[in-house]
């Protein structure tokens, strides 16, 4: 949400006013790279299908709780995620086909922004489900039952729905008379607006008041509940009793921590590094195709039911 189009740049100019077509660039300065880049970005990409496929698919009753209902919601929005970018950016890079739909843009962009912010209030709810496994242990089962856990899962879903959905609603509205050319690999929301040539500034301060309200809202929640989960850890009476416990959460902050750093980092950037090359920005903005890969991984090493199930599955083969 924090990304916006250094002026001047690109600027030919046309007739036309809400164009057919949008042609993405993919990143400006290094087309003669396109193709060695893809090799990184491709490997992630199977790495993340192959990761978040595999959460789901190991799923079973005995797996069955409120944190593997948020894991495989995880992996679903990572997948949607992943699979909105991945596959329009490869063809860039591999078959220069750089035009895209106004409508498939406009959707790209919904879909884009839209998991993001499901995946930050997934989050939130892991770190509810922690709390509760942690300071209230007994009471478990019965605070996160299977009918509380369906009703936050909706929750995440049509609140990143609503709050997403005027972002392709006001960009569909504006007149596109500058050009064309989008310099990114994907219809992110600020880069298509900046192209309007009319008032855009109820689509940037949208933007802005949204990108501030879900992460500072977010993080909030997730703050309050591992400062309580950390009062609880510290009372325990043993050394070993504290590290087991906190262990318990360890492959949520680490997740935590791979999806909100890197969005701090560059919503930073941007505001101290206007002299930065353009494609600089452009790979910072990659951020958002490192976690889906990196979710199943985290999440396959660190939690034991999981790494048990998968290492069943392998024995069960060979024999």
């Amino acid at each position: 949400l924090t990304f916006s189009l250094h002026p001047g740049i690109y600027s030919n100019t046309t007739d036309f006013t809400n164009p057919s077509t949008f042609i993405l660039l993919g990143i400006p300065g290094l087309e003669a790279a396109h193709v060695w880049i893809s090799i990184p970005f491709c490997t992630m990409y199977a790495i993340a299908l192959l990761g978040n496929f595999t959460i789901l698919f190991i799923m079973e009753p005995s797996l069955h709780g409120p944190m593997y209902y948020f894991l495989c919601m995880l992996a679903v929005s990572d997948l949607v995620l992943s699979t909105s970018i991945q596959p329009k950016m490869l063809s860039i890079f591999w078959f220069n086909s750089r035009a895209i739909n106004f409508s498939a843009c406009l959707t790209q962009m919904f879909f884009v922004h839209c998991f993001g912010a499901m995946e930050s209030g997934i989050f939130v709810a892991m770190a509810f489900d922690r709390y509760v496994a942690i300071c209230h242990p007994l009471r478990h089962s019965t605070i996160l039952t299977n009918h509380v856990v369906a009703k936050i899962g909706l929750a995440v879903a049509l609140r990143a729905c609503l709050l997403v959905l005027p972002f392709p609603l006001l960009a569909s509205r504006w007149p596109y008379c500058k050009t064309n050319i989008i310099p990114h690999t994907f219809c992110k929301h600020i880069s298509v607006v900046n192209l309007a040539c009319a008032d855009i500034r109820v689509s940037n301060y949208y933007g802005l008041s949204l990108a501030f309200f879900v992460l500072s809202m977010d993080l909030f929640f997730i703050a309050m509940s591992y400062i309580q989960i950390l009062r609880a850890i510290f009372s325990l009476p043993t050394k070993d009793a504290r590290v087991k416990t906190f262990g318990t959460c360890g492959s949520h902050l680490c997740a935590i921590l791979i999806f909100y750093i890197p969005d701090l980092f560059f919503s930073l950037m941007h505001r101290i590094g206007n002299n930065l090359p353009l494609y600089f920005f452009i790979f910072m903005n990659m951020y958002l195709l490192v976690p889906p890969m990196l979710h199943p991984i985290i999440y396959g090493v660190r939690t034991k039911q999981i790494r048990d199930r998968l290492l069943s599955l392998f024995s069960h083969k060979r024999t």
